[in-house]
C-alpha cells in the first residue's frame, strides 16, 4: 500500500494534543511530514513539556496511523517543545527564587557511595575556572562531605549585615562559595534530627545566606528520595537536576528512582543528564586496558532508555579519591584525562541548561536570566 501525505493529514485532523481542544492541524501543531515508502516522519510542536504528555501524543499518532492509514507503517514522531505564547503572568509552580542566583541545579544519586559529592565539587570548580560565579549548598544534612572536599573542615561562616538583616556569609575556596551543615557541627558529631528540624536548617542555609550574584548554585543532595529532596523542590524553583550513578544494577535501580522523583507530575524538574562515576579501572602499568569492575556502560544505557542526556563517565582512579580526601579536587590539576572529562561533562551540562532555559517554560515566578559571566563556555 502506498502511503500519501493527504491520508496522514486527514488522520491528524481527527486528533488533538493533550489538553488542547483543537485538532493538530488547526492548532498549528504540525511542523512537517516526510514519507519514504512505508516510513512516516512527523514533526509536532507542543507547549506541554511533561514526559507523560509527549508520550501520550506520540502513542496517539502512531496508533491512529496504523489504524487509519497503514497498519505496518513505520512511524516516527519528533516532538519539539515550544514556550507558551503568553507568559505575561506565569504562575509559580513552587518555591521562590533567590535574588541574584540565575540557575539552581540539584545533584542527586539515589544510592549512597557513588561519588555524588565528588562530582559536585569537581563540576563546581570547573565552572569557576571557566569564568562562572558558583556556589555549592551541601544539603546532605546527615553526612556532609563537601567541607572535606573543599579543605574547609573546622571553618565557621561569619555573620554579615545585608540591608539591615544579619545573614550567613558562605565560605569561599577555589573560587566557589560553600555552605554546609558540617560548618556547624564537629566532625565526629552525628546529626540526629527529625525531618522538620533538618528542613528548617536547610531553609536557613538557603534563604538566610548572603550568596550574592551567582550564575550557578549547585545543591549536593543526600542519597535517596526523602524529606530533604521534597524540602528542596518545595523551597526552590530548580532549573534542573543531574543524577550520578555507578554502572552496576544495584546503583542503577536507585538512580531510576531518583529520576522518577524529578519526573513526578507535581514536581516536574527537568533531568539535565546522567553522569557515570567509577566507570572503569585502568592500572598504571596497563593504561590502555579498561577493566569494567562494576559493569560496562550501565548509566549510559540507562540514559538512553530514559531519553536523558548522558553527560559523561569518570573512571575509577586512585588520584581522584585522594584529591577529594585531601581537599583538593581532581580538576585543580593542570591537565590529565580526568580533568578533560570533567571539562566535557561541565560543557554538556551548561549546554543542557541553556537549552532548558530556551525551550521550556520557567519553573519560577520570574523569568530565568542569561548566564552572565559564562562567556567562556557559550563561545
Amino acid at each position: 500500500m502506498k502511503i500519501t501525505k493527504e491520508s496522514v493529514l486527514e488522520t491528524l485532523r481527527t486528533l488533538s494534543l493533550p489538553g488542547d481542544g483543537q485538532n493538530m492541524i488547526d492548532a498549528g501543531a504540525l511542523g512537517n511530514i516526510l514519507i519514504f515508502g512505508d516510513q512516516v516522519d512527523i514533526d509536532i510542536q507542543m507547549s506541554n513539556p511533561t514526559l507523560q504528555a509527549r508520550k501520550k501524543a506520540e502513542v496517539t499518532i502512531i496508533k491512529a496511523i496504523h489504524e487509519q492509514v497503514f497498519e505496518k507503517a513505520k512511524v516516527k514522531v519528533n516532538i519539539k517543545i515550544t514556550p507558551p505564547t503568553d507568559i505575561s503572568g506565569p504562575t509559580p509552580i513552587k518555591g521562590k527564587p533567590i535574588p541574584g542566583i540565575d540557575n539552581i541545579i540539584a545533584i542527586s544519586s539515589g544510592k549512597g557511595g557513588v561519588g555524588k559529592s565528588t562530582i559536585t565539587a569537581n563540576i563546581a570548580i570547573t565552572l569557576s575556572k571557566m569564568g562562572c560565579k558558583v556556589g555549592v549548598l551541601d544539603a546532605d544534612i546527615y553526612g556532609p562531605s563537601i567541607p572535606t572536599m573543599f579543605d574547609m573542615v573546622g571553618a565557621r561562616p561569619l555573620s554579615v549585615s545585608i540591608d539591615g538583616k544579619s545573614k550567613m556569609e558562605p565560605i569561599e575556596n577555589y573560587g566557589v562559595k560553600v555552605l554546609s551543615i558540617g560548618f556547624f557541627t564537629r566532625p565526629e558529631q552525628a546529626v540526629i534530627w527529625r525531618g522538620p528540624m533538618a528542613a528548617k536548617a536547610l531553609n536557613q542555609m538557603i534563604f538566610d545566606a548572603a550568596w550574592g550574584e551567582l550564575d550557578f548554585l549547585l545543591i549536593d543532595l543526600p542519597p535517596g528520595t526523602g524529606d530533604i529532596h521534597l524540602s528542596i523542590v518545595q523551597a526552590l524553583p530548580l532549573n534542573g537536576a543531574i543524577v550520578v550513578s555507578t554502572p552496576q544494577n544495584v546503583a542503577l535501580a536507585d538512580a531510576k528512582k531518583g529520576i522518577a522523583l524529578f519526573q513526578q507530575e507535581n514536581i516536574n524538574v527537568p533531568v539535565l543528564g546522567i553522569v557515570e562515576n567509577m566507570s572503569y579501572f585502568s592500572p598504571a602499568e596497563l593504561p590502555d586496558h579498561k577493566y569494567y569492575i562494576f559493569g560496562e556502560r550501565g548509566a549510559e544505557y540507562l540514559a538512553k532508555d530514559k531519553n536523558i542526556p548522558f553527560l559523561g563517565a569518570i573512571p575509577l582512579i586512585q588520584s581522584v579519591r585522594e584529591a577529594s580526601d585531601y581537599g583538593r579536587p581532581a580538576v585543580l590539576q593542570d591537565k590529565g584525562p580526568v580533568v578533560e572529562e570533567f571539562v566535557e561533562i561541565t560543557k554538556k551540562l551548561v549546554a543542557q541548561v541553556l537549552h532548558r532555559n530556551s525551550y521550556l517554560p520557567p519553573t519560577k515566578a520570574v523569568e530565568i536570566t542569561n548566564l552572565v559571566g559564562c562567556e567562556a563556555i557559550k563561545s
